[in-house]
Order: structure tokens, then C-alpha cells, then sequence
């Protein structure tokens, strides 16, 4: 294990943005984590961990130790010939996993393929995606508490998972890292098909899960660019959830608006819709651009820094509040200290 000092975290972040960190770890098992956090106990450090980078804005310093996850690692924990549990390291792929899982015929995860990042980060935002969230599936999270460095165990319930959120977006879950992710998955799971835009891409009416996996990663392929190519975050705010009689009120305005029930009596609208209604889709500023493929996704041209990327996230938001009356709310985590408090 190397703990470097002042270490770039351009290839480590999907914007691309050129952040540095003051130490910098990657860790491979839980012996180099413990040490790692260790380091940073005696030094009094913050510690940032880091998967893949692809739901964070990093500001230009982070003021402390950032972790790499790169454990690996899927262990089969049991097994009943139909439902089966995964016990899968914090640094895999989380993509991947999904094809691991489907091309064993453990199914329930397909609907959330080709999404960018680790095991470890897709709890922390509950991901989810064409009608399926992360938290349908997970049995529970394996932590570390940073401070302590004690092993721990957050059961699903424990997570307090909501629309792209979770308990390790308050501040006491902050304090704890994410090790390894139990996930359920099930030989027999129910196909969901339903989302307009999935539905149509299927060319089957009673689709398998194997072509259900087929059509997300094209659909996503067709309407998302590749932060590999074009350097993003994946969508960068959430869709608004209101009340019932302000989803009405916006309703008789904007016919039009897109919505969607949700489990309780509140309404989703479209975040994407209102940002075109304004004119947002393809425009550009300080280097950083609203993608023309999607208008939730911004992607950076040749920013380098953070202020470039929020500074156009800010201008949409406000467009919104000041027309529709709504708040976006940013999906990926902003990290770190901006240019002015650097030392």
C-alpha cells in the first residue's frame, strides 16, 4: 500500500476536472484499509472515498486522505435454487456485476445495467433506473465507521433508502465507508418492461431477462454519452417530487409536463422536460455544456475546474425556480474545497 501526497485526481473522476487530493490511497483488501484509515486518524484527516468517480463534482482540493476502493471480489453467500444472495466487494464494477449476474441466470438487476460506477458508491445514491431501484434488491451494506475504524452492518431498512438517496448522504453516514454490498437476485424475478422508453426499445412482447438487459444498455447507449468519450456525471438532477396539488397546479399550466406516481400521494415530474421548455438542451458555458443527447446530463468540453460545472448547474436551477417554481436538486456529490481555500 502507497500513501502518496498532492496526487491528481483527473483520471479518477468522470468530469475529468482537474481536483488534487493532499494523500491519496487505493486499497485493495480490508487490512489496507484499516492501516489507510489509521493514517488518517493520527494525522487528523478527513477521509473522502472514492469508487469509480462517476456521481461526484470534485471541487479543486479535497483537504485530506481520499481512499480508492479497488477491492474485488463476489462471493455466493447462499443459495436456494431460486433466490440467491451476493456478498460483492465495494470496487467491482457495478456494470459488470449485472452481466455477471444475468449470465448466470440470477436475475432482478437488468434494468439497471450500464450504469457508470462501483458496487460500492450505488448505494449511497440508490440507484436506479427504467422503473428498478438498487434498494428493490440490496439485503444489506458491510461498513467501516471512519473515526473508529470498527466493522459494522446496515441492514436494507438501516439505509433509509429514498429516490436517489440514502442514509450515506446525511451526516452521520457520511462517517461510514461502504466495504461490501449484499444483493438478493432471483432466477424467477419479475420482468419490469413497463417504462415507456425500455417498452419500446423491446421488439418482444413477453421479453426475456436477457433482452430486457439488451435493451437498456442500448437505450442508454442511444440516449446517454459514454463519459469514457465524453466526459459527465450521468444525469445531474433529480426529478422534482411535489405534492399532489402543486403537481395539478403545473398540470393545468403545462399539460404537457411529464409525471409519474409514486408509492406515496406525491407526483415525479420531469426535470428534463422543464430544461428544455427553457432552452437549455445543447447550450454551453465556461466549457461545460447541456448534453444535446440528454438535457439532464452535462458534459464538460474543456473546464477544469468545478466552479465551471456548478456555474452552469446554478443557471439552470435558477431558470427553473424563477419559471416552474421548483428546486432541483443536484444527484452527484460535491466533494472537496473550492480554489479559494486551497493552502
Amino acid at each position: 500500500m502507497d500513501i502518496a501526497s498532492s496526487v491528481s485526481l483527473k483520471p479518477h473522476n468522470t468530469l475529468c476536472l482537474d481536483a488534487q487530493a493532499d494523500w491519496f490511497v487505493s486499497v485493495r483488501n480490508s487490512e489496507e484499509l484499516v492501516s489507510a484509515l489509521d493514517f488518517a486518524r493520527e494525522r487528523n484527516l478527513a477521509v473522502f472515498p472514492l469508487g469509480e468517480g462517476s456521481n461526484v463534482v470534485l471541487r479543486e482540493r479535497l483537504p485530506g486522505l481520499v481512499v480508492h476502493m479497488a477491492t474485488q471480489g463476489i462471493q455466493l453467500r447462499r443459495d436456494d435454487g431460486r433466490e440467491a444472495c451476493l456478498r460483492v466487494a465495494a470496487g467491482e464494477n457495478w456494470h459488470d456485476l449485472v452481466v455477471w449476474c444475468c449470465d448466470r441466470g440470477l436475475h432482478g438487476l437488468e434494468n439497471l445495467a450500464l450504469i457508470p460506477g462501483s458496487v460500492g458508491a450505488a448505494p449511497v445514491q440508490n440507484i436506479g433506473a427504467y422503473g428498478v431501484e438498487l434498494s428493490d434488491w440490496i439485503q444489506g451494506v458491510e461498513v467501516r465507521d471512519i473515526q473508529s475504524g470498527a466493522l459494522g452492518y446496515l441492514s436494507a431498512s438501516d439505509c433509509e433508502f429514498g429516490y436517489r438517496t440514502s442514509r450515506f448522504k446525511t451526516p452521520a453516514g457520511k462517517g461510514l465507508l461502504i466495504t461490501a454490498v449484499d444483493i438478493r437476485v432471483d432466477r424467477n424475478a419479475e420482468i419490469r418492461d413497463g417504462y415507456p422508453t425500455l417498452k419500446a426499445a423491446l421488439k418482444d412482447d413477453t421479453p426475456s431477462h436477457r433482452q430486457v438487459l439488451e435493451a437498456v444498455i442500448s437505450v442508454r447507449q442511444a440516449r446517454l454519452p459514454d463519459p469514457v468519450v465524453t466526459p459527465n456525471v450521468g444525469s445531474f438532477f433529480k426529478n422534482p417530487i411535489v405534492p399532489a396539488e402543486t403537481a395539478t397546479r403545473l398540470l393545468q399550466q403545462y399539460p404537457d409536463l411529464p409525471s409519474y406516481a409514486t408509492a406515496g400521494e406525491d407526483v415525479k415530474l420531469s426535470a428534463a422536460w422543464m430544461i428544455d421548455q427553457l432552452g437549455w438542451r445543447g447550450k454551453a458555458q465556461a466549457g461545460v455544456a447541456v448534453s444535446r443527447d440528454h438535457s439532464l446530463v452535462l458534459v464538460n468540453r474543456s473546464a477544469t475546474s468545478s466552479e465551471a460545472v456548478l456555474g452552469l448547474a446554478d443557471a439552470i436551477r435558477r431558470s427553473v425556480r424563477d419559471v416552474f417554481g421548483l428546486e432541483l436538486v443536484l444527484e452527484p456529490q460535491v466533494l472537496g474545497a473550492p480554489d479559494s481555500e486551497k493552502q
